[in-house]
């Protein structure tokens, strides 16, 4: 589908600072790149970090005590407790023995990739955000909750492995700050964790031969995930009409019609056809498949995303 152009509208109608002392040239362009790239920052984690606070989510559900490295908790000494278990830095505070817990280590994986393609970089209008932004902020925002959650997420492919830190959620909105070359982007199935769990977040316009294997890939190593498509307004209800010019977001497909109207009903059943295939496969390889259009709630759609991936665990 990639090769017709007139079927997606996301491609849309077309109607210094001096040098420091003993800093040379190439140090001094590398720290303004760095600056410039840190500049972006910011914004996108204000937001991600403002929706992941909006969801509330009570207690982790897998947190508990076991066998692990971090703390959990004290509790009183129970009867068949070994003596070696006690902390008596705990127990000389009070007249009561204590033991030192730790949390029970089943930390999940989780890996993620967000298209940053440039048909993503669609809006309709100015009312709604780019999909990319708000692909980005929901993909931030699970990562956020995620990793409070205690649990390690990183990106696909080999540039960002999974972790749980605070340093963490930083490396992942700076590469959700870069875009990509390409009209359409395809899933990252490269060194895949085993049994992790993913949440791969496109508009899935481009290649599905490119998402089915990523898909199987992901299965035949254990993982199960959400496959999460984003849509502007305007590519679900297609209401154009007249004459229109239908350019990719990369410039390189262009389509002119005279009759935009007549084109709805054949758009509109490919689009069906490719929703289709998409929970097909998600159902085929023990996925989520679920949709998000940009003028909705992005709180709901974190929840939701959130619940999902948490649901993949059983």
């Amino acid at each position: 589908m990639s090769q017709d152009p007139v079927l997606f509208p996301s491609e849309g109608p077309v109607s210094g600072e001096g040098s420091r002392s003993g800093e040379g040239t190439a140090a001094r362009q590398l720290r303004e790149r760095a600056e410039g790239q840190a500049a972006s920052l910011p914004p996108l984690l204000a937001r991600a970090e403002h929706l992941a606070g909006t969801v509330l989510l009570g207690d982790h559900g897998r947190r508990r005590s076991g066998m692990g490295d971090d703390f959990w908790q004290y509790r009183p000494v129970q009867p068949g407790d070994p003596r070696r278990w006690i902390d008596w830095r705990r127990s000389a505070r009070s007249d009561d023995r204590y033991v030192r817990e730790r949390e029970w280590q089943i930390a999940q994986s989780v890996m993620l990739w967000v298209d940053q393609a440039a048909s993503m970089r669609f809006a309709s209008s100015a009312d709604v955000p780019e999909k990319s932004e708000r692909a980005r902020l929901l993909a931030l925002a699970t990562a956020i909750l995620l990793i409070r959650g205690g649990e390690r997420v990183g990106l696909t492919g080999t540039l960002l492995p999974p972790r749980r830190a605070r340093n963490q959620i930083l490396r992942l909105a700076e590469f959700f700050s870069r875009a990509e070359a390409g009209d359409y982007g395809v899933p990252e199935h490269r060194a895949m964790i085993p049994n992790a769990r993913a949440l791969f977040v496109s508009d899935y316009l481009g290649d599905m031969d490119e998402v089915e294997l990523a898909l199987t890939k992901a299965a035949d190593r254990g993982i199960r995930g959400v496959l999460l498509q984003v849509l502007d307004p305007a590519e679900e209800g297609f209401p154009f009409k007249g004459r229109t010019i239908f350019q990719s977001m990369g410039g390189t497909l262009e389509h002119e019609t005279l009759k935009a109207s007549e084109l709805r009903d054949r758009y509109l059943a490919r689009l069906a056809d490719r929703k289709d295939r998409l929970q097909a496969l998600s159902r085929a390889t023990g996925w989520q498949y679920l949709l998000h259009h940009t003028d909705a709630s992005a709180q709901s759609a974190l929840l939701t995303i959130y619940q999902a991936l948490d649901r993949g665990t059983a």
